[in-house]
C-alpha cells in the first residue's frame, strides 16, 4: 500500500495502480479521449492531465502510476485551461453539423465541450474536407469528424487482431485510413463494429436500412416480418432509459406490432434450431472421423476472419447457418407455405446486436432462387431510433408474446447472447443425443464469464469431449496455433468476435461501461435459471417443425435450408 494526496485529501491505495483509476475510484471524473481500459495507454489526447504539485508539471493520469508521496490536483486552474484549449483545438477544424450527426446527444466531444465550459469559438481552423467512405457493406467512415484519438485503431488491431485501419501520413496531414487509401471494402475489415463502440464522435457508424424498411412497411404488396436476436431484449433497455440488463422481451413484441410488422419472431427459436443442427453435425464428425475440432459459425465476423486470416480452418467451421439466417430461411419456406404467401412478397427484417449481420445478410451463400434469407438488418441502436420515428413509447406498452410457430424458445437459445452460451446450449443437446438422457448439470461454469480462452473436458457417455470458448477475435490465433501445432484434446470450439459475446456486439448501446455488459450477461443467465424449458430439444416449436417439415436434424431438407459453405477471401492486409 502507498499513501498519496489527491485534491488535498490523503488516501491509501494499492501500489501499481494507474493514477486515472485511483482518481475514478475516489469519485473524481477525469475526461479521456484516447484511453481504453485494459489496453496499454498512449497518453495521446492529453485530456486526462493532472497537476503534479511536487514537480509543478502537468502529467497524464492514464499513463502514470500513483506513487508514494505524490500530490496532485485534478482540476486546478492550469489543468482546466489545458483541457479547454485541447478541446477548442479539436473543435477548430471539426464539422459544425451536430444536428445532423448520428451521434448527436451521444457524443463525447459534445459533452466534453459543454463540461469544460466552451461557449464561444476562440480558435478557428480550416475545416476537414475528407470524403465519406461508404464502400463497406456494414460500416461508414466519416474522416472529417475524426479527432485522431486512436481508439478505433486500438480496437481493430490490439483487441480484435484485424488491423483493417491505422494512422497514415504524418504531422498535420495525419489521418486514420485503410491501406493504400482504399475503401473499407478492400480491407481486412470483418464488420464487427467494435470501432464504432469505442469511437467518441460520429467518425464511424453503421449503414442504416431504416428507409428500406419503412418503404416495405408502407407497401400493401409486402408482408413484412421481423426477428430479434437473443441479446436484444436485455440490451435495448439502456437505449430507452431503463436500468442495464432489464429484460424487455414482452414490450418489445408489442412495440414491433405497433410499428406495423405482420409477424414478430424471436431468433432464440432459430438459436434452438441451430443447436439441433450443430449438435448433430458435431456427433457425426466425432463418430465418422470428420474434420475436428469443429468450430461454431454463428458469428459472421469470426467467419469472415477465418476466410481471410485462417483459410486452413475453413473446413473446421460448422456448415450451419447462423440463427439469423436460419430464421430467414424458415420464414421464406416453412412460414410462407403455412401462410400461403409467395416468398418474393415477404420482406424479412432482423434486429441484431451486430453490424456484421448486415454483411452476412447480403452474402451470396444466403440467397436461394434470387431471394435473400434476410432483406434488412437494424442494430440495437438503430432500432431505438426507429421506435422514435414511429412515436412509440415502448415503456408504456403491455407485454405480448412472439408469434408461433417460429417464436417459442428455450433458455438454451436465449443464452446464445453471452460468450460461452452457444457452447453450453450445444452440450446440453449433444449429451441427450449421445446418451439418451438429459445432462445432470446443465451449467458449465468453466466456460462462462469474460476470460480470453476457456477450456474444459466433459464426459458424455463413453466420450470425453474437449471444448473451448474464445472470447474476442484477438484471442483466436492463440488457440488455433496450438491446434496447428498438434493439440488434439479439443473437439468443439465456440468463437465470438466481440468480447463478452453478442451482449457487447458492435451494434449495441455505445457505452464503455463494463458493469453494464456484466449486467446484460447476468440477465441472460437469470432467464436461464428461472424458466422451465432449458434445452433446445424440449422446445415444442422445435419438435413440431421437425415432425411436420424438416423431418430430422441433419437430414436432407435440413441441410438444404439450414446449412451453407464458406470460402477463402483475398484482401489487402
Amino acid at each position: 500500500m502507498i499513501k498519496l494526496e489527491i485534491n488535498n485529501k490523503q488516501i491509501e491505495v494499492e501500489e501499481g495502480k494507474l493514477l486515472l483509476d485511483v482518481c475514478r475510484e475516489e469519485g473524481i471524473n477525469i475526461p479521456t479521449m484516447c484511453y481504453i481500459k485494459e489496453i496499454m495507454p498512449t497518453g495521446a489526447c492529453r485530456l486526462c492531465v493532472v497537476e503534479d504539485l511536487n514537480t509543478g508539471k502537468l502529467i497524464t493520469s492514464c499513463s502514470n502510476m500513483a506513487t508514494q508521496g505524490m500530490k496532485v490536483s485534478t482540476h486546478s486552474k492550469r489543468v482546466a485551461e489545458s483541457r479547454k484549449v485541447i478541446v477548442e483545438l479539436l473543435l477548430s477544424n471539426h464539422p459544425d453539423d451536430c444536428l445532423y450527426c448520428v451521434r448527436n446527444t451521444n457524443c463525447e466531444l459534445q459533452d466534453l465541450s459543454y463540461n469544460v465550459g466552451i461557449r464561444e469559438r476562440r480558435i478557428r481552423g480550416e475545416k476537414n474536407k475528407h470524403k465519406i467512405d461508404t464502400s463497406g457493406v456494414s460500416l461508414v467512415r466519416d474522416p472529417a469528424k475524426c479527432i485522431l484519438c486512436g481508439r478505433c485503431v486500438d480496437a481493430c488491431g490490439r483487441v480484435m487482431g484485424v488491423h483493417a485501419i491505422d494512422f497514415v501520413n504524418r504531422g498535420n496531414k495525419s489521418e486514420i485510413g485503410v491501406a493504400f487509401n482504399k475503401g473499407l471494402n478492400t480491407s481486412s475489415c470483418v464488420n464487427c463494429g467494435q470501432c464504432i463502440i469505442v469511437c467518441p464522435v460520429g467518425a464511424l457508424y453503421e449503414k442504416d436500412h431504416s428507409a428500406q424498411i419503412i418503404e416495405a412497411l408502407d407497401s400493401p404488396k409486402k408482408h413484412v416480418v421481423v426477428q430479434y436476436a437473443p441479446s436484444i431484449t436485455v440490451t435495448l433497455a439502456e437505449e430507452i432509459g431503463l436500468p442495464a440488463g432489464t429484460d424487455v422481451n414482452g414490450i418489445l413484441n408489442a412495440a414491433l406490432r405497433k410499428i406495423g410488422f405482420d409477424a414478430v419472431f424471436d431468433s432464440s427459436f432459430s438459436a434452438d434450431l441451430t443447436i439441433m443442427e450443430e449438435a448433430t453435425e458435431l456427433i457425426h464428425r466425432i463418430s465418422n472421423g470428420g474434420k475436428l475440432p469443429m468450430i461454431t459459425s454463428c458469428c459472421p465476423a469470426w467467419v469472415k476472419y477465418a476466410e481471410e486470416f485462417a483459410p486452413d480452418m475453413i473446413d473446421n467451421l460448422s456448415s450451419c447457418k447462423s440463427p439469423q439466417q436460419m430464421m430467414g430461411s424458415m420464414i421464406n419456406n416453412y412460414y410462407a407455405e403455412m401462410k400461403n404467401i409467395n416468398p418474393a412478397d415477404i420482406y424479412s427484417v432482423a434486429i441484431m446486436p451486430c453490424t456484421a449481420k448486415k454483411f452476412e445478410a447480403q452474402r451470396e451463400e444466403m440467397t436461394s432462387q434470387g431471394i435473400t434469407d434476410v432483406d434488412a438488418v437494424l442494430t440495437t441502436r438503430e432500432f431505438s431510433l426507429f421506435l422514435n420515428k414511429f412515436g412509440i413509447d415502448i415503456k408504456s406498452l403491455d407485454p405480448e408474446d412472439a408469434d408461433s410457430p417460429l417464436g417459442k424458445r428455450s433458455t438454451a437459445g436465449k443464452i446464445f447472447g453471452a460468450s460461452g452460451g452457444v457452447m453450453e446450449a450445444a452440450v446440453r443437446t449433444a449429451h441427450k443425443m449421445i446418451t439418451g438422457k438429459p445432462i445432470k448439470e446443465r451449467k458449465i461454469d468453466a466456460i462462462r464469464g469474460f476470460d480470453d480462452i476457456k477450456t474444459t473436458q466433459l464426459q458424455v457417455g463413453d466420450l470425453n469431449i474437449g471444448i473451448a470458448v474464445v472470447n474476442g477475435l484477438g484471442n483466436v490465433d492463440t488457440l488455433l496455433n496450438e491446434i496447428r501445432n498438434g493439440r488434439d484434446d479439443i473437439q468443439f470450439i465456440e468463437v465470438m468476435a466481440c468480447p463478452g459475446g453478442c451482449i457487447n456486439g458492435g451494434g449495441q448501446p455505445i457505452a464503455l461501461n463494463t458493469d453494464n455488459i456484466k449486467k446484460r450477461m447476468a440477465s441472460l443467465y437469470t432467464i436461464d435459471d428461472t424458466e422451465e424449458i432449458r434445452t433446445s430439444y424440449e422446445n415444442p416449436d422445435i419438435i413440431n417443425i421437425y415432425n411436420n417439415y424438416l423431418e430430422k436434424p441433419g437430414g436432407k431438407k435440413s441441410h438444404h435450408l439450414l446449412h451453407t459453405h464458406y470460402m477463402e477471401r483475398d484482401v489487402m492486409k
